[in-house]
């Protein structure tokens, strides 16, 4: 994709948790799961590489990128050069998605800011033009949560006639009471993949048409969370995915990240076998405290206070997304999964290609239905 190459990164000591500003895209989740996930490095059959990645995790050393959990954006791009690269980015305009679009605006790509909010993505454009003047940022109202404002993004979109390079489905929603999009689909799963998924179809048709005629590799990134292990017995409740009595925030929450994975590697696999130079990943960014804490209240102040150690800041919180899109040592991998900047093992649910193709399937049913097919 790019032709800086792979540089050696001097990995800083950790900062002091206590002096930055926390935000969060999965908190009691993440930390549920990271738990049990720590508890098994005293487990006799945990095998002695899935130790030494959840040693990385917890300690920031490097793995075998380079890179770590202390890492941040503009790390793990330093010496990337994106000029001629257009990116969109949703949600770009708080939390890891502005640090996101910041670096790669930083870095010199056209960055096209997506959010729900037209007022704080404009600010946020205006928080990158402060501190580079010359940065290439264009600002689109989009929300997930309708499949109408979705296909209405993708037209304004095509109007300004621009190549894409780089899709990064980062926007979400978390924890949120049970209620129904615009669309009467359960709001998590409706905003976190659904939405997505129908953004990345309206889209793919650009991102082929960019690779051919450029040659540049396109890559596209879901934010997924190790949240994808505490979802339904089921992974996807495809009978009852609207069904209020069904609900549980927090598992909802881990089914659409789940989701997240499926879309990704199922996206891969057909992907390849069309021939496409387009690469398809998802991403664990950390566990963050964003604006998606807003459902979240006492307990996760709580649980921050608990687990200080294992929390990130922004920056460090988009080094992921921002090393999967942009660094030259990803070039032609697809279909994986990545936490601090190094390839992670997912659960056996998000690596079932059955579940994968089935929500595939569901997916566009769900679109067709909604006279979006």
């Amino acid at each position: 994709m790019l032709t800086h190459p792979i540089h050696t990164y001097n990995h800083p000591k950790r900062q002091n948790p206590f002096i930055y500003i926390w935000c969060i895209p999965s908190p009691l989740i993440h930390f549920i799961s990271l738990f049990l996930l720590f508890s098994s490095l005293c487990h006799r059959h945990t095998h002695t590489h899935t130790r030494r990645k959840m040693f990385r995790l917890i300690t920031g050393i490097p793995g075998p990128s380079g890179f770590g959990s202390a890492s941040t954006a503009e790390n793990v791009t330093e010496g990337i050069d994106a000029t001629n690269l257009t990116a969109i980015i949703t949600g770009g305009a708080s939390g890891i998605g502005l640090e996101t679009a910041r670096v790669l605006a930083k870095r010199n790509a056209h960055v096209i800011i997506a959010a729900r909010n037209i007022e704080a993505a404009n600010a946020a454009k205006q928080s990158i033009l402060k501190d580079y003047t010359k940065a290439k940022v264009t600002t689109l109202k989009l929300d997930l949560a309708s499949l109408d404002s979705v296909e209405a993004f993708s037209h304004e979109f095509a109007t300004l006639n621009l190549p894409l390079n780089i899709l990064i489905n980062n926007a979400g929603i978390m924890f949120c009471p049970f209620q129904l999009s615009q669309d009467g689909i359960e709001m998590q799963f409706a905003t976190n993949h659904l939405g997505h998924f129908y953004l990345t179809n309206l889209l793919l048709d650009k991102m082929k048409e960019t690779a051919k005629s450029t040659g540049i590799e396109g890559r596209i990134v879901n934010l997924s969370s190790v949240a994808h292990l505490l979802t339904y017995p089921e992974g996807i409740a495809f009978e009852q995915i609207s069904d209020q009595k069904k609900y549980d925030d927090k598992k909802a929450y881990g089914q659409s990240k789940l989701a997240n994975i499926l879309h990704a590697n199922e996206l891969s696999r057909r992907l390849e076998s069309e021939g496409v130079n387009i690469t398809v990943n998802s991403v664990h960014p950390g566990l963050i405290m964003t604006n998606l804490f807003r459902y979240s209240g006492i307990l996760m102040k709580m649980l921050k206070l608990a687990t200080h150690i294992l929390w990130k800041n922004v920056p460090q919180g988009a080094a992921t997304t921002c090393y999967v899109v942009l660094h030259p040592g990803l070039k032609g991998v697809s279909g994986n999964y990545y936490v601090d900047c190094n390839e992670f093992k997912t659960s056996s649910l998000a690596r079932d290609e059955a579940l994968a193709k089935r929500l595939w399937d569901f997916s566009c049913n769900l679109l067709k239905t909604a006279g979006k097919a």
